[in-house]
């Protein structure tokens, strides 16, 4: 038989996305630039074509409605998998810079002298 022992009580909310009711909260700041977008473009642009504020509430109110169902459809619960195209790749260049030594010492022309000395004895081993 199983004991209450055996089991481990888990928290249901542990993997869950943050949401404030029925909206998901990586949203809400995306929609509300969206909603306040929409309502300047109708009041403010193109205010002056509606007759009457039912025309303009209802215009703001749809234009807005379509731009937050975009977002949510391109961002929804994966937005890596969209957002993730606007990041920008690095450049790789391919690059020698030369050594400067600290101590002002002419590196180079020792490597170049041993290196010389080092060719000319394997080069008088291999001619005997």
């Amino acid at each position: 038989m199983t004991n209450e022992k055996d089991f481990r009580p888990v928290n249901q909310i542990l993997g869950s996305q943050p949401s404030l009711g029925p909206l998901p909260a990586d949203q809400i700041l995306p929609w509300t630039v969206i909603a306040l977008a929409a309502y300047f473009i109708i009041n403010g642009i193109f205010g002056g074509l509606f007759t009457d504020e039912f025309q303009k509430w209802l215009w703001t109110i749809l234009i807005a409605a379509w731009g937050m169902a975009t977002w949510w459809i391109l961002t929804g619960g994966r937005s890596w998998s969209f957002l993730s195209k606007f990041i920008g790749v690095p450049t790789w260049t391919r690059g020698f810079a030369r050594y400067q030594s600290l101590l002002h010492i002419n590196h180079e022309a020792k490597n170049r002298k041993t290196k010389h000395q080092h060719r000319r004895r394997q080069h008088k081993a291999h001619t005997i």
